[in-house]
C-alpha cells in the first residue's frame, strides 16, 4: 500500500500495457510533464489481438504485472488495453481495474472507460469508430462506448497481429478513415487502440472531419490529468 507522500511530488502512474505494445508509453512520456508525472510501465504478455488471447492477458498475465507494479507505491494504476476492456462492456473493465488497482495497492482506470467519460464530456451523439483491429474486437469497443449515443459506423483494418497494431503512420490513418467515413454524417469520432498512432494523427482527424477527435490515449491522458487536478484540490 502507499506510504506516505508529498502532496506535491509528481503522480506515480503504475501503467499495464501488453507486451507488444510500443506506443502506448512513448504518447504518455511525451504528453504528461515530468515536473507533475513520471509513468512506470509492466507488461502483460499479449501476441495476438484477439478476443481469447486478450481473455487470457487479462486473467493469466494482468495480476502479477499489477502486484509488481504496487511495489513502486503508485498512485494511479492504468489497464493500458482497449480492446479488452471493452470485451464484456464498461462494467466489466470497472471490475477488471478494480480488482488490478487493489493489487496495486491503489485507484485503477481503465482506457474503455476513460473513452467513454471523453465521449460524454465532448457531446458527442451520432459516433464514428475507427480501429486497427478485426470485426469481432471492432464491433466491441464500439459496443462498450454506445451508451446513449448512436453509433453511425464501425471501421477496423483488420490488424491481428499485436506488434502490428502500431505500424499504420499517422496519414495512414487519416487516409483510412477519409476513405471509410465518406459520406457519413457523425459529431464525433472516436479511434481506438493504445498501440495505434492515433494520438498523433488526432488534430489532423479534427481538422480533416470539423468534428471533434478523441482515441484511446488522449482520453488516458486526459482522466490522468483531471485526477491529478482533483487530488490536488482535495489537498488544499
Amino acid at each position: 500500500m502507499n506510504g506516505k507522500k508529498d502532496s506535491h511530488a509528481p503522480l506515480r502512474v503504475a501503467l499495464l500495457v501488453p507486451s507488444s505494445n510500443t506506443v502506448m508509453e512513448n504518447d504518455l512520456h511525451a504528453a504528461l510533464p515530468k515536473r507533475d508525472f513520471t509513468v512506470h510501465a509492466d507488461r502483460m504478455y499479449l501476441v495476438e489481438c484477439t478476443r481469447d488471447a486478450e481473455r487470457r492477458m487479462i486473467e493469466q498475465f494482468a495480476p502479477q504485472a499489477a502486484g509488481d507494479l504496487g511495489t513502486l507505491n503508485p498512485d494511479l494504476l492504468v489497464f493500458g488495453c482497449t480492446s479488452a476492456g471493452s470485451l464484456f462492456g464498461l462494467d466489466y473493465d470497472a471490475k477488471v481495474c478494480r480488482e488490478l488497482g487493489e493489487r496495486a495497492g491503489c485507484l485503477g482506470l481503465g482506457v474503455i472507460s476513460a473513452v467513454a467519460e471523453a465521449l460524454e464530456r465532448q457531446g458527442a451523439r451520432r459516433l464514428a469508430v475507427i480501429t486497427p483491429y478485426n470485426e469481432d474486437l471492432t464491433q466491441s469497443v464500439a459496443s462498450a462506448v454506445a451508451d446513449g449515443r448512436e453509433i453511425v459506423c464501425a471501421y477496423g483494418m483488420g490488424i491481428e497481429d499485436n506488434v502490428a497494431l502500431a505500424d499504420p503512420t499517422p496519414e495512414e490513418i487519416v487516409a483510412f478513415a477519409r476513405e471509410r467515413l465518406a459520406g457519413k454524417s457523425f459529431d464525433g469520432i472516436f479511434v481506438s487502440c493504445t498501440n495505434f498512432r492515433a494520438y498523433e494523427a488526432r488534430r489532423a482527424l479534427a481538422e480533416a472531419f470539423g468534428v471533434p477527435v478523441v482515441t484511446s490515449n488522449s482520453a488516458v491522458i486526459d482522466a490522468i490529468q483531471r485526477f491529478r487536478d482533483t487530488r490536488t484540490q482535495t489537498h488544499h
